[in-house]
């Protein structure tokens, strides 16, 4: 048991290593060098886990995406579509500012030295497009709104937060989500919804 935990510790410590790289520097600048050495482990361990760099990014991109599952699929507090919404783009952006695996896999979905086996802006984008159609379903959207325009708008002002939030934290800053979703919330939003939505999110509150 104790050489189990030993050997997820090591694994989890170069997924966390090439992270870190990919994140600051992107693909290009990673070595299996560098790697073991940011780690702390020895070019034998890494090899024991890890074929290959390419294997290691792999693992990189499906713990990624296992976070951003996590965070897409967490049960709803919200008692609307477009409230859950809102609050999932609070929760991601705050992901985005501390966990350095998660801003690395997106990183990964525009970086030209690699070819995504799970892009998770696709993901992403899938995620809203499904919860924007039930908000249809639901009587949720503002008449003439149109679904197709409301993904675009989400997901990308979400890949937007999170490539300029890797120079400048503000724009994955709680108020700057927040004055997005003031703006577009009139836009979507039917009017017997508006007044209940909180653009500042209501996720973990009472």
């Amino acid at each position: 048991m104790a050489r189990q935990q030993r050997a997820m510790r090591t694994r989890e410590a170069l997924i966390g290593a090439v992270a870190e790289i990919v994140a600051q520097e992107g693909l290009a600048a990673t070595s299996l060098t560098g790697i073991s050495k940011r780690a702390g482990v020895s070019n034998g361990a890494l090899h024991f886990h890890f074929v290959s760099k390419g294997a290691l990014v792999e693992a990189l991109e499906a713990a990624a995406l296992a976070r951003l599952r996590a965070v897409l699929e967490a049960p709803a507090d919200a008692r609307s579509r477009l409230q859950h919404l809102v609050d999932v783009t609070h929760a991601l952006t705050r992901e985005l500012t501390t966990d350095v695996v998660l801003r690395a896999g997106f990183v990964l979905c525009a970086d030209v030295a690699w070819e995504p086996g799970a892009d998770l802006r696709v993901h992403l984008r899938r995620w809203v497009e499904d919860l924007v159609r039930e908000a249809g379903a639901a009587a949720e959207l503002r008449p003439g709104a149109e679904p197709e325009g409301i993904v675009t708008a989400v997901v990308g002002a979400i890949a937007g937060f999170e490539v300029l939030g890797a120079r400048d934290a503000v724009w994955l800053a709680p108020r700057t989500v927040a004055r997005f979703w003031e703006l577009l919330l009139p836009a979507l939003a039917a009017p017997a919804l508006l007044g209940t939505l909180d653009p500042a999110g209501t996720r973990g509150r009472p």
